[in-house]
Order: C-alpha cells, then sequence, then structure tokens
C-alpha cells in the first residue's frame, strides 16, 4: 500500500499549521510534511507543535540542512520527538540550498562529505552510542545521549544528484525526493540508492519518500504551469499534475509503481485553499490509491 501524505508550506505563517495539523488527523492523513526552507519556519519546532496538536498523523520533517546544525543538537531533538511521540517523528537531512548556505556562513566545501559524518554520527547517536569522532567536518568526544530514543529510530536524507543518492542508500534508512523527480526520475534514484546500499551489504527496506507538484480546482493547469515554470522545470514531462482525485490518484500510482513507498502531494504556492486541500488528499485522493 502507498502511503499518501500533504505538504503544510512555509510560505504560510505558522499560525495557520494549527488547523492544518487538525484537519489531518481528523481526516485521516497519514503523513503531514513541513519544511525547513530559509529562512522561514523552523522544521522541529514546528514538527513539535503539530504532534502535540495532533493524535495519529505522522509528522514529517523533510528537511534539516545539515550546516546548520551540530549533529548532537540534531540528535537530541530527534530523540526528545521520538519519546514524546513515539514512532510519529519522520525525520529528513540534507545539505540544502548551497546559496541559503553561504547567505549564513555555513557553506560547506564538501557538501557531500559533511552529510555521510552527520548521518553517521547522527545514526549511532540515535542508537544509544556513546561516539568519538573526528571527521572533516563532524567532531564529538564522548558524546552520548541521556535519552536516547526507546527504540529504532528512521533517518532520512534528502537526495538528488548521483553522489548524493548512493550516500543516501548506504548511510541513511530512506530517501527524500523533491517534486523535480518524474517517475523515470524515481527509478533512477531507486537504482542508485540500491547500488549504495549494495556496496556496504545492506538488505533491510529503504523508504523513498517523493513529493508530487499538485494542483486542484477550475485554475489547477494554470497554477500548476506557473509555478513549473518558476522552478525552471516546465519542459520536464510527466512532472506535477493539475485536475481531479482521479487524476491526481493516477499520477501517484505512477510515481509509486516507479518505486516510491510514499507520496507526498505538494500544492503550489499560491494554493488558495490549504485545509481544502488537505481534505482533497485525505478524503478523495486517498480512496482511489491502493
Amino acid at each position: 500500500m502507498t502511503d499518501l501524505g500533504a505538504v503544510f508550506r512555509p510560505q504560510l505563517p505558522p499560525e495557520r499549521l494549527r488547523a492544518v495539523v487538525r484537519l489531518a488527523d481528523a481526516s485521516g492523513l497519514e503523513e503531514l510534511w513541513l519544511w525547513e526552507d530559509c529562512f522561514r519556519e523552523g522544521g522541529i519546532s514546528a514538527a513539535a507543535a503539530a504532534l502535540a496538536w495532533s493524535g495519529q498523523v505522522r509528522v514529517g520533517v523533510g528537511l534539516l540542512p545539515v550546516p546548520l546544525r551540530n549533529v548532537a543538537i540534531t540528535a537530541m531533538e530527534v530523540a526528545t520527538l521520538d519519546r514524546l511521540f513515539p514512532g510519529r517523528a519522520i525525520v529528513g537531512v540534507g545539505h540544502g540550498v548551497q546559496d541559503w548556505m553561504g547567505q549564513v556562513g555555513a557553506r560547506a566545501e564538501s557538501p557531500v562529505t559533511l552529510l555521510r559524518e552527520h548521518l553517521d554520527a547522527l545514526r549511532a547517536l540515535l542508537r544509544g552510542e556513546r561516539l568519538t569522532t573526528d571527521g572533516r567536518y563532524v567532531k564529538l568526544d564522548d558524546v552520548a545521549l541521556d535519552w536516547p530514543p526507546a527504540g529504532p529510530v528512521e533517518i532520512l536524507a534528502g537526495a538528488t544528484g548521483p553522489r548524493t543518492l548512493r550516500l543516501s542508500g548506504a548511510a541513511a534508512d530512506g530517501t527524500i525526493l523533491t517534486a523535480s523527480t518524474p517517475p523515470d526520475g524515481v527509478r533512477r534514484a531507486r537504482r542508485l540508492i540500491d547500488e549504495g546500499r549494495e556496496s556496504v551489504g545492506r538488505t533491510e527496506p529503504h523508504k523513498v519518500v517523493v513529493y508530487l507538484l499538485t494542483a486542484t480546482g477550475p485554475d489547477a493547469a494554470a497554477r500548476l504551469r506557473a509555478e513549473l515554470a518558476d522552478e525552471g522545470v516546465e519542459s520536464v514531462p510527466d512532472l506535477g499534475v493539475a485536475g481531479d482525485a482521479g487524476t491526481v490518484a493516477k499520477a501517484v500510482q505512477r510515481l509509486a509503481e516507479a518505486g516510491a513507498d510514499t507520496v507526498v502531494l505538494q500544492p503550489t504556492g499560491d494554493e488558495p485553499d490549504p485545509e481544502g486541500f488537505v481534505r482533497f488528499a485525505a478524503e478523495e485522493v486517498r480512496a482511489l490509491v491502493p
């Protein structure tokens, strides 16, 4: 069964989050995803609030840019969320948008090296290990969490390029793909992820989450075209979907058949009714997705 989610985009002010969360929870939506986009809303603070305002919906953070965060802080925050809300927080990390990282003086010379070191240390700390490491970027001296998670916690990595996709397969528990990923891109990503997994002998399941830019309503096609043009990807075939629940469900299914385990519907930045979009995903599209 394909999991279905929706995004609360940080173009909306934080005070809009409560209503969207409560609707997502009441409507039975499986996953609500949040973004830590510079310089809008904090991913962990928003996730903590969303989890506290709800009782069953899983809340994803896709993603935390690791140049902004000491890995010990990331581990402390993820562990706290998991102990407060067991099994309901989904956390992804990534090397972030390099222009944004440069704006805050955190741009790494080797983003892939930083992400690998962060992933390795983060997953070890969340397993309850005491860690000393002296990497190029991550340096820890006898660090362990006093309150590690009670059980296993999966950490996902955001990835686009071949090196990062292979790294995600080798060092993360799942991968987040952007809305610029058509079905053929999901297949390609799966192959590269599997190459990374095979290189280190990993055989456990690896979750792939992909965003799907989605518009519905009378002006859906125009809003979708405008956003794809703004992102410079209007010429990429099979990217995004505009239409009713049946049309959207077919697009979700194409991504699932290509290898996605979770498809997260991403509204356009000018979506006029965020609450209605969540209801559309949970009540109309979900019923049509196997």
